[in-house]
């Protein structure tokens, strides 16, 4: 028994800790790599910084969809999207009230209340077709075309700050002076979250084997949680340092990415099955989405007492998932 746990946790942690910097050499090396092309901020704030955060959640889903475990493949994108608000923003806020832009309020966050809608709607079965995965896809095709179009319009868009603080911060940095390395740093930060992912989906299947946990609950707790660390980080840092459009609006984009890009990518590969998911799940992501929308509105800034409401929404939520 000691032995196994011993598996479990090294599996854990090493899958955790391959995620975590196979996201971070991933986005490092292709800034500089499009950098070097020549390619604008704005288009790599929108494209690399803003999805790149997600990649973890990408191959852990596809990988357990491709693995069988349908229901870790969908519990993570449904306990990354309720861990990000209600965890991420809520920390962030109690560390530092976050003042919100109006572009968040009037157009990120009700798409993503819609998008979270239509996930509850396409998994009412507790499947995933092929079909229902290239609606999604073609969701996320259509968002990040409004995404470039309203960031032309408004120079100050969260994605551009985003990218230059991310370049900003890489003027000392080792990749950033030596570039010539930049490929060979984008192809080990992808095998790391190919090899990490396999080893968290590995790690958490034993762990719900060893304590009789279903795998969807795995999913929405320790995988949701540890695939989310790159928003976690992203949020924090940006709500110490007073740069409130990147701390919400890493969470916001990466959640509707979530549900329209990685449901869509893994289930038009491999249509599955969800049963663990539960209604109370799905209806808790839907909720916190649709709680962040008034109290974000509210003087449009999201208050320490705001946040510690949150994070006690989160609190409660994993006490309904702790088994009786």
């Amino acid at each position: 028994m000691e032995r196994s746990t011993m598996i479990i946790a090294l599996l854990l942690g090493v899958g955790l800790a391959l995620l975590y910097f196979g996201a971070e050499w991933l986005v490092k090396g292709a800034v500089v790599i499009a950098r070097r092309m020549g390619v604008g901020p704005l288009v790599i704030g929108l494209t690399i910084v803003a999805f790149g955060t997600s990649m973890p959640e990408m191959t852990v889903s596809i990988q357990a969809a491709l693995a069988g475990s349908g229901d870790i493949a969908a519990a993570n994108v449904v306990g990354s999207n309720i861990f990000n608000v209600a965890f991420i923003l809520g920390l962030a806020a109690l560390l530092c009230p976050i003042r919100i832009t109006a572009q968040l309020v009037k157009v990120d966050i009700p798409i993503m209340i819609g998008v979270s809608l239509l996930c509850i709607g396409l998994l009412h079965d507790r499947r995933l077709s092929r079909p229902e995965g290239l609606l999604l896809f073609v969701g996320i095709v259509a968002y990040t075309r409004l995404a470039f179009h309203l960031a032309r319009r408004n120079p100050s868009d969260t994605a551009l700050h985003e990218a230059e603080q991310m370049i900003e911060g890489q003027k000392t940095d080792w990749l950033a002076a030596s570039g010539w390395w930049a490929p060979g740093v984008v192809i080990g930060g992808l095998v790391m979250l190919v090899l990490g992912s396999k080893a968290l989906i590995a790690g958490s299947i034993r762990l719900a084997q060893a304590v009789g946990l279903s795998e969807a609950v795995i999913g929405l707790t320790i995988v949701s949680a540890g695939t989310s660390l790159p928003e976690l980080a992203t949020s924090v840092v940006a709500a110490l340092r007073r740069q409130p459009d990147i701390a919400v609006g890493n969470v916001v984009g990466s959640n509707i990415f979530n549900i329209l890009a990685i449901l869509g990518a893994s289930s038009m590969l491999v249509p599955y099955a969800a049963p663990g998911m539960t209604a109370v799940d799905l209806s808790v992501m839907f909720g916190i989405a649709l709680l962040s929308l008034p109290l974000m509105w509210s003087r449009l800034t999201l208050s320490r007492l705001e946040g510690a409401a949150l994070l006690t929404c989160y609190v409660l939520y994993l006490a309904h998932l702790w088994p009786k």
